[in-house]
């Protein structure tokens, strides 16, 4: 048992390194590794993850504020959204065979390697979306020559797909960052970064919304989830600290190399019925 759960600190504690700098979420890597190399029962795995993914939130989150890269006001409008979609998707996940969630989530986490290679647009927008303006959503992120202004666009479509990405959490027990980060980075034109620390800073909540469904049917044991929690939090707080300067074209190449393998895996693991 000790040894069993110093190995999943320490995978734990690479995902949530590199899922703080990526904005996509521990849970992203942890669920699939749980159930495809530890042989830990999907729905537990995804109760482990879900937990994970507040601390992930609580970890990052908190120095993100601190630095000035998250962006409060867009991710308390944003909630709304996908704390809805992840109670929904969690009543839905009772009632779905494990073979089926295993699927989804490899089509998943497919989208989030897919994501991860594609480069991001250029984010000069100097109009903003009218509701943004309203909801005063418009901000500013520190870059080493001072701070620098940036507008929000298209607001009623990051909405929309933010009910999708929390349908996913619930549905699934991960954080759904590649959803949010995809809403704010291409839809709503958000610079990456400030993107990654919202998403950071949203995904506990949106965990928080459906763990308790998670929670009430049995989902959630000590087990698994203290090494997930205690190495995932660790890796957030580290990712959290290289932010600013670390090579993230580099990690997010790695991390779609890994998490493809792991999305064949699920995918091929669900087909069979050996998840």
């Amino acid at each position: 048992m000790l040894l069993f759960s110093a190995l999943v600190f320490a995978a734990a504690t690479a995902a949530g390194f590199v899922g703080s700098l990526t904005g996509l979420g521990g849970g992203v890597v942890i669920t699939p590794v749980l159930a495809l190399l530890f042989h830990v029962d999907l729905r537990y795995a995804m109760g482990a993850s879900l937990v994970s993914v507040i601390a992930t939130s609580s970890g990052a989150a908190s120095a993100y504020v601190r630095e000035g890269f998250s962006n409060v006001r867009i991710g308390l409008l944003l909630e709304i959204a996908t704390t809805s979609g992840a109670i929904l998707g969690a009543i839905i996940a009772a009632h779905t065979p494990t073979a089926a969630l295993s699927i989804i989530m490899g089509i998943v986490l497919l989208f989030s390697a897919y994501t991860s290679t594609r480069p991001h647009p250029d984010h000069l927008a100097t109009t903003p979306d009218p509701l943004a303006r309203r909801f005063r959503l418009n901000g500013q992120y520190p870059t080493e020559s001072g701070a620098k202004q940036y507008v929000v666009q298209r607001v009623k479509a990051g909405f929309s797909m933010m009910f999708g990405a929390g349908v996913t959490s619930g549905l699934l027990g991960i954080g759904s960052g590649a959803l949010k980060v995809v809403a704010m980075d291409r839809l709503m034109r958000i610079p990456f970064k400030v993107s990654t620390a919202t998403s950071n800073f949203m995904i506990g909540v949106t965990a928080a919304a459906s763990a308790g469904v998670y929670l009430r049917r049995g989902w959630i044991i000590p087990d698994v989830t203290m090494p997930v929690v205690l190495g995932v939090l660790l890796g957030s707080l580290l990712g959290a600290r290289l932010l600013s300067a670390a090579p993230v074209r580099t990690l997010r190449l790695l991390f779609a190399v890994v998490v493809g393998v792991l999305a064949i895996e699920m995918i091929y693991g669900g087909v069979t019925g050996r998840l």
